[in-house]
């Protein structure tokens, strides 16, 4: 059984700091945040063509 993703929250997205490298905060349904070195946020969706 597959683990469920709680939904990220404004406060997650906004407290979320660089590390040493990129990370991914997941949400669910194959939408991501991932965390630049550099301090970019960026939301991505991921998705497979049938």
């Amino acid at each position: 059984m597959a683990r469920k993703a709680l939904p990220l929250t404004d406060t997650q997205i906004k407290a979320a700091k660089p590390r040493d490298k990129d990370y991914s905060l997941f949400d669910g349904g194959g939408i991501y945040l991932l965390i630049k070195v550099n301090n970019a946020k960026i939301c991505c969706f991921k998705y497979t063509c049938p």
